[in-house]
């Protein structure tokens, strides 16, 4: 990763996804925010990473027996194993969480190959174990069934829908406690500044409503004393 996508990346683990859909927000995206996802471990530190996708379709009976993984070319195995490290595997599952995206094996795969993180719109079997590993995953709910009943894998890298998000290779997945937010990889970098910036006025506007300041004025910013403090204050 080149200085510029690392320096992104840090930022970016110093902000909430809160932060981050509001920024977005005001630059006229609305829809950026993963949909029907969670965390399989509350309280780990915020993922970075830009993604790497893996796109599923309907499963067809005559194409997707279980012999279909004896194929070291089968695009979910390629996918584990091309993952660049940094990067999170995500998963277009259309939704459909009633057979797994992938399991405990490759999800440790992934993580001993240096990749941060995985999402799915869909479902994860070995849930609790993929829970205990230092490995941020995120999935709607858990499900038992091999994807093969339901889902074939199709496409390595291509730009994929997961939770009613577009994805795109290269664009900045960012995960916490609230869910999983996309970044478009052009507006990263100046995104990441600003919700920096919005961070720490956040932190100066929590100091005085626990000093029982009214919000009025102070959040949104529009007294201009109120500016005037922050200015000094951030000094």
């Amino acid at each position: 990763m080149d200085s510029i996508l690392n320096s992104t990346i840090e930022n970016l683990k110093k902000v909430s996804t809160a932060t981050i859909a509001t920024c977005l927000f005001k630059k006229g995206l609305k829809n950026q925010f993963i949909q029907g996802v969670k965390p399989l471990k509350l309280g780990r530190p915020t993922v970075v990473g830009p993604a790497f996708t893996l796109r599923y379709i309907p499963a067809r009976e005559d194409l997707n027996p279980i012999r279909v993984f004896q194929n070291r070319l089968h695009p979910q195995r390629v996918a584990v194993e091309e993952c660049p490290a940094g990067h999170i595997l995500v998963f277009d599952s259309r939704k459909d969480a009633r057979a797994a995206s992938a399991g405990s094996i490759l999800a440790t795969r992934l993580m001993v190959r240096g990749a941060v993180g995985m999402v799915t719109d869909g479902g994860f079997r070995d849930s609790a174990e993929i829970a205990t590993l230092d490995f941020s995953s995120f999935h709607q709910t858990p499900s038992a069934p091999t994807n093969l009943t339901l889902h074939q894998a199709i496409d390595i890298n291509v730009p994929i829908g997961c939770g009613d998000v577009a994805v795109f290779p290269g664009d900045i997945v960012v995960g916490d406690d609230d869910g999983v937010i996309v970044i478009p990889a052009g507006i990263a970098a100046i995104v990441s500044e600003e919700c920096l910036e919005m961070t720490l006025y956040e932190a100066f506007v929590m100091q005085k409503v626990q000093e029982g300041i009214p919000i009025l004025g102070l959040y949104p910013l529009t007294d201009e004393k109120i500016r005037n403090e922050y200015e000094a204050w951030k000094k």
